[in-house]
């Protein structure tokens, strides 16, 4: 039997999302935003209110980062995501994270993060609050790569859990994509 909630962000597993953006002193921000998600080859759209602080970094600069939150800096990832930039102007150094300049847009790699997303604005719909970016590079600290690619247990990406307002760490491979359900075909 199956029982009916009625509309809610209930998705799994569900990224977290660590948007990193400089302001117009060129001040490294980050904030954590669970809403989002990859929306083709080479494009991100992440749900972000206009009156954040990241909001207006990436209308300004065009450009925004974004990393996956880890099971190592789950307390820091977290601080990100309730302080405001706009409230506390150095978020970044109370979490002790270190960024550098990103080669490819206007925006900053967090150090500690070993995977990011580059992106440049491709759009801020004004009515639902979404922005939409291009992945220009895709950044990747080689502590996770197993073989030449990305280790997800080496990673340890968390994810979001909009039930019961946690973190989860989603680590155990139980499949091959694009290689079990051939064994289905009649």
């Amino acid at each position: 039997m199956r029982k009916n909630f009625g509309a809610k962000t209930w998705i799994f597993p569900q990224p977290v999302l660590m948007i990193a953006t400089y302001d117009e002193k060129g001040v490294p921000d980050c904030m954590n935003a669970a809403w989002g998600g990859i929306t083709d080859y080479n494009k991100i759209s992440i749900a972000l209110a206009s009156d954040h602080k990241t909001t207006k970094n990436i209308l300004l600069k065009k450009a925004f980062t974004v990393s996956s939150a880890t099971k190592k800096y789950v307390k820091e990832c977290d601080y990100l995501g309730i302080v405001s930039g706009n409230d506390v102007s150095n978020k970044l150094e109370v979490c002790n994270f270190h960024t550098k300049k990103s080669e490819f847009v206007d925006a900053p790699i967090i150090e500690e993060l070993p995977l990011t997303l580059e992106c440049k604005l491709i759009s801020i719909d004004p009515e639902t609050e979404i922005v939409t970016g291009e992945i220009v590079n895709v950044s990747v600290d080689e502590s996770i790569l197993t073989e030449g690619k990305i280790d997800p247990e080496k990673l340890e990406a968390i994810s979001y859990d909009s039930v019961n307002f946690a973190y989860l760490l989603v680590k155990e491979k139980v499949g091959n994509a694009f290689k079990d359900g051939k064994a289905l075909k009649k």
